[in-house]
């Protein structure tokens, strides 16, 4: 039997407990709010385990347009530049509302805040915590002021399933709960679920991520915005770890030189080298593999005997699988880290789904275009929580909507999608693989199985990136190696992207059999 939570109707329900949702809702209060997470507050969310820390141009030599260039840069011609620009602005004001809310970042002896340098940054921009432990820093801050906040209801062991509809308005949220399935009555949804890296076996993020919030707005009819954009972080730590441990670019900012095997620095002859944008370095270590070869940091030179005390974290990863970043190299390899698409939204987080926000990485706003820059995840999360959060409280109240209970789906289950997804969708793509990937997802996105929701997300990825028949930023294509000279963003819904998927070959060729 289904459970209507009447008592919380008509709040604003916001499903996820990372960055973004955690200040989303801490925004929002007095107004009151619903967090729901399938973990408990705070855990299992991609922003916890981040290193690096927040891009913010504090230095007296940066500026806002400083950073703005770095970002449209890096973007490689697809950032929307008003979204990036206003986003960027708002950078101190995001570490300001962090520290307000209890996040104490790391300062030099003069007070300052400590800045790091990360790949593709001309200045040092990067404000973090506890050294290399930003994330777990600025989450376990936000966790504790929510805590302390009446206004927000938590509700851990909640997993969305599905937002239910009245005609093309939010009306509610299904979820499932340890006592069975449960409806949360609502006109306002915010999704703040973050990415898709547990669709890939080799991933610096949660393997549960498969792209929640995506499906969940795709389902409900919502625009999907470059799907086919997934970011590979270069340097993954290469162990038999699951999810892969990050070495944060960080390393290489403080002078860590990417090695082979053979003890050849590969980078050198590059633009920005060590430091160059991820897509650059992530293809360049992929090659370096493809040949047979190994690739490695090595910080011997760099940090040597201070490697533990810049990155603490770091040293721990490694120190588990049997590695002295002081004394030894490194091995690394290129791993699923960030997602640049999602549900499309404005600059003030708002979907094409009449009531329905989305904040973080499962949002795909125009800052990051083809390609994300170093540390502008956080900063979006932060800036993007709290503008969806006046975004909300602006819009009147309006009356539940009728709401047709569904069946509670199946839980999902992505273990049948990585194998598909890590073989076809990769570093290096094609139209054969494109199309194997196709074929093999769309069966089981259409059906309702425990692989349906993953394999739904994996299908967007699959037939956006057919579409574009060029290589930009994180998208990569063997057949279409050259950039068109017309950079094009691109919205679709899944409706669409069904049509177009029903009519590849050789699914299509299957189906006329």
């Amino acid at each position: 039997m289904t459970e209507i939570l009447e008592h919380l109707a008509g709040r604003t329900v916001i499903v996820g407990s990372g960055l973004a949702g955690l200040m989303t809702a801490l925004t929002l209060a007095p107004e009151p709010s619903v967090l729901v997470t399938r973990a408990l507050l705070g855990t299992e969310t991609s922003s916890a385990w981040a290193q690096g820390g927040i891009a913010a141009s504090m230095g007296e030599d940066d500026s806002a347009e400083l950073h703005l260039a770095d970002t449209l840069a890096a973007g490689d011609g697809l950032c929307d530049p008003v979204v990036a620009g206003g986003i960027i602005a708002e950078a101190p004001a995001a570490i300001a509302a962090l520290e307000q809310a209890g996040v104490r970042f790391d300062r030099n002896v003069e007070g300052e805040l400590s800045l790091g340098l990360e790949a593709a940054h001309c200045r040092r921009r990067i404000v973090h915590a506890e050294g290399d432990g930003s994330g777990a820093a600025i989450i376990a801050a936000l966790v504790q002021a929510v805590m302390q906040t009446p206004a927000i209801t938590v509700l851990e062991g909640f997993e969305a399933r599905r937002i239910l509809m009245d005609g093309e308005r939010v009306a509610g949220l299904l979820c499932a709960t340890a006592k069975g399935a449960a409806i949360l009555p609502t006109s306002k949804v915010v999704l703040a679920t973050g990415g898709i890296g547990g669709l890939y076996d080799a991933t610096t993020n949660p393997m549960g991520n498969f792209g929640q919030g995506i499906a969940l707005a795709a389902r409900a009819g919502a625009a999907l915005a470059d799907m086919e954009f997934v970011q590979f972080h270069p340097t993954a730590l290469d162990s038999r770890r699951r999810p892969l441990a990050l070495v944060s670019e960080a390393v290489r900012g403080e002078g860590a030189l990417l090695i082979s095997e053979r003890g050849e620095r590969f980078m050198a002859r590059t633009s920005g080298a060590e430091l160059a944008p991820r897509d650059v370095v992530a293809r360049a270590i992929s090659a370096e593999i493809a040949r047979g070869g190994r690739v490695f940091l090595d910080t011997r030179k760099a940090l040597g005997s201070r490697f533990a005390a810049r990155f603490p974290v770091i040293a721990a990863l490694c120190g588990e699988a049997g590695i002295d970043p002081a004394n030894d190299l490194i091995p690394v390899r290129p791993a699923v880290h960030y997602h640049m698409g999602g549900v499309a939204t404005d600059a003030n987080g708002r979907g094409s789904v009449s009531g329905l926000w989305v904040a973080g990485e499962a949002a795909s706003t125009g800052l990051h275009g083809a390609n994300r820059l170093a540390s502008n995840s956080l900063l979006e999360a932060v800036v993007m929580g709290m503008r969806v959060a006046h975004d909300v409280s602006g819009m009147p109240a309006s009356a539940a909507g009728t709401i047709f209970a569904e069946k509670l789906p199946v839980a999902a289950d992505a273990s049948l999608i990585r194998p598909i997804v890590s073989r076809h969708l990769g570093v290096l793509r094609n139209a054969g693989a494109i199309q194997g990937a196709i074929a093999a997802l769309l069966p089981l996105a259409e059906g309702n199985g425990p692989a349906a929701d993953p394999a739904t997300v994996a299908l967007l990825i699959a037939v956006f990136a057919s579409l574009r028949m060029e290589s930009r930023g994180a998208h990569a294509r063997t057949d279409f190696p050259l950039k068109l000279a017309d950079a094009n963003r691109r919205r679709m819904c899944l409706s669409d992207v069904l049509e177009i998927a029903r009519a590849t070959p050789p699914y299509a060729l299957a189906r006329s059999a």
